[in-house]
C-alpha cells in the first residue's frame, strides 16, 4: 500500500495513487463531481464497499465531506461508523488491480477486498 496523503483526523483517507486515479476518472465524466464512497448490505461478508461520483450539489447535511486539494469525498454519517479510518489505495497490478479498500473496523474480509464483516 502506498503512503495515505493526509492527516488521520480525515475519516476517509486517499493514498496519492488513489487520488490521481479518481481525478483521472473524474476528468473523463467532464464534470465538477465529488466521489461518494458508502456500504450497504451484501456481498460476501455480510456488507459491500460502494464508491461512484456524485455532482457536489448532492452533499447533504447527513453527509461528512472531506476536502483533498479542492477535491471532495463525501460519506453518510451512518456508513461512516463502518468507515471510519478507511484507507483508500489504487493498484495498477495486471491481477488483482484497481481500487482497494484498508478498513480498521472489518473483522473479515472477503478474499474479493469488495466486502466486509463488522
Amino acid at each position: 500500500m502506498t503512503q495515505a496523503t493526509q492527516t488521520p483526523t480525515k475519516g476517509i483517507q486517499l493514498t496519492e495513487t488513489a487520488l490521481k486515479q479518481v481525478l483521472m476518472l473524474r476528468e473523463q465524466e467532464g464534470k465538477d463531481l465529488c466521489l461518494r464512497v458508502g456500504v450497504r448490505q451484501g456481498g460476501c461478508s455480510g456488507m459491500s464497499y460502494m464508491m461512484d461520483f456524485e455532482d457536489v450539489s448532492n452533499i447533504g447535511e447527513e453527509d461528512e465531506a472531506y476536502d483533498y486539494d479542492g477535491f471532495k469525498i463525501v460519506c453518510d454519517r451512518k456508513s461512516l461508523l463502518y468507515l471510519y479510518g478507511l484507507v483508500l489505495d489504487y493498484s495498477t497490478a495486471m491481477i488483482g488491480g484497481g481500487f482497494e479498500f484498508t478498513n480498521p473496523n472489518a473483522n473479515q474480509t472477503c478474499g474479493c477486498g469488495k466486502s466486509f464483516g463488522v
